[in-house]
């Protein structure tokens, strides 16, 4: 799985740009906790979309870029949180042990 680190704030409206081609996959990750390393884990083994962009967030280091991702698309925060923007907006979100690729993926496959 190819991630593209996310830790500028104006990724975010380049996110939503991109968005409207085709949906994009935001992973907000806490690297001080167990549950988000399984739950990326998870997700990385089970990843089979080559061509949907997808966006890691070390939400530690980035807190900032964090809680304006939660103000922009209207979505708690949450830790891990997965998220998939499409056409600008905040189709799917799930976090903790609800992140699968199963149900993350009618959201991603065009």
């Amino acid at each position: 799985m190819n991630w593209n680190n996310l830790n500028e704030l104006s990724q975010i409206d380049q996110i939503i740009e991109d968005s409207k081609k085709q949906p994009i996959v935001v992973f907000k990750h806490s690297t001080r906790c167990s549950i988000s390393a399984t739950s990326l884990n998870r997700l990385e083994r089970a990843w089979n979309v080559d061509n949907t962009p997808a966006y890691l967030l070390d939400l530690i280091a980035f807190r900032t870029i964090s809680n304006q991702i939660a103000d922009t698309f209207q979505v708690e925060h949450q830790s891990p949180q997965v998220l998939v923007i499409d056409q600008g907006k905040c189709s799917y979100h799930a976090s903790h042990w609800d992140i699968s690729m199963d149900e993350l993926k009618p959201y991603i496959s065009q």
